[in-house]
């Protein structure tokens, strides 16, 4: 099929409507059947508890094209078990991982004109989102529930790829200990608005979220999650329970243990132990990997490999070997993408 005219690659990271999403709706105990529709408006009861309480969640995968044409999406079984992770945790019902692997698939074949074409540095964003809605007015779970599956095609998350950013530690708290920072549920992410807006403002591409009991220990890159690489080969990441579990960091973990035989740790990270590492970057769906250049710190810019001007050998290979599984270009472990068919 013929794909949109779009400049490939210079679309940004911004949302484009597509033609087709899915949607399901949750009431009186049973999802219904779930289908495909053009319109990109929902229209909800002002009662409904994700205006108020902030009853939703969300995730997000993406679907590439591969060298002879066919499309694949990356590890949908692993998003659909995090979404009823987020789910269970602010009391919405759990979505059957078939449907929502399904409807992922559904969404991207009627969209596969947005599909971007290899070698082109895009992809396609899924972007499946749960709230609560239905009349309500306390402080209590829904009545009812919508489940919905979009998607966008996008370029980098960060403008220039592979080119290393520098950013600073942020001077408020994402989430509190025992709170929701685990679970990828909206209220995490409109605490994180205010700290990357200054971090930009400050000439920084974003910020680094440290743990709110103490402020020692490193949690998350804005929206992404941190891994460092040591001089003796080994790769580093973050351990805490208000870190939300990336499926691309735990993907990262299992490509340095397995294909390169690092040493691959998840631990608690110090902000102050940044000459541990040679290399640093940001990984996430969105991100895939974004090489870390410098970390601004109690008044002094860190940087790492080449004084933060070039992405790290170890951390090129990495993404390398990850982009090359998602796009099709080299095998993965088993069941790590889907095709649409």
């Amino acid at each position: 099929m013929e794909k949109v005219d779009l400049d490939w690659g210079n679309i940004g990271f911004v949302y484009r409507k597509t033609e087709y999403r899915y949607a399901m709706h949750w009431k009186d105990g049973a999802w219904d059947t779930g289908a495909l529709h053009e319109d990109n408006m929902i229209t909800v009861t002002e009662g409904s508890p994700v205006f108020h309480y902030g009853q939703a969640c969300f995730e997000g995968l993406k679907a590439q094209t591969t060298p002879d044409g066919r499309v694949l999406i990356f590890r949908p079984d692993e998003n659909a078990r995090r979404m009823n992770r987020s789910a269970a945790a602010i009391l919405m019902p759990e979505i059957p991982e078939d449907v929502f692997v399904d409807a992922c698939i559904q969404t991207v074949k009627a969209n596969v004109r947005w599909v971007p074409p290899h070698g082109s540095g895009a992809s396609l964003y899924i972007r499946p989102y749960l709230i609560g809605v239905g009349e309500n007015l306390g402080l209590k779970s829904a009545p009812e529930f919508l489940f919905s599956v979009f998607v966008c095609p996008v370029g980098p998350y960060f403008k220039g790829g592979m080119t290393p950013v520098k950013i600073t530690v942020a001077d408020y708290d994402r989430v509190a200990p025992l709170g929701t920072g685990a679970y990828k549920v909206g209220g995490n992410y409109a605490a994180s608005l205010k700290p990357q807006i200054l971090a930009k403002e400050a000439g920084y591409a974003d910020c680094v979220f440290l743990d709110a009991k103490t402020r020692l220990y490193i949690e998350e890159i804005g929206a992404a999650n941190f891994f460092g690489i040591t001089a003796d080969n080994g790769f580093v990441t973050p351990k805490s329970p208000s870190i939300l579990p990336s499926i691309t960091k735990y993907s990262l973990m299992h490509i340095a243990e397995q294909d390169f035989g690092m040493a691959v740790e998840e631990r608690p990270v110090r902000i102050d132990s940044l000459d541990d590492f040679v290399e640093a970057g940001a990984c996430g769906t969105a991100a895939v990997i974004t090489p870390i250049g410098g970390i601004f710190y109690n008044n002094a810019l860190h940087s790492f490999y080449a004084d933060g001007q070039e992405a790290g050998p170890v951390t090129q290979k990495l993404y390398d070997r990850l982009t090359g599984i998602q796009r099709g270009e080299q095998e993965g472990p088993d069941g790590w993408v889907v095709e649409v068919q």
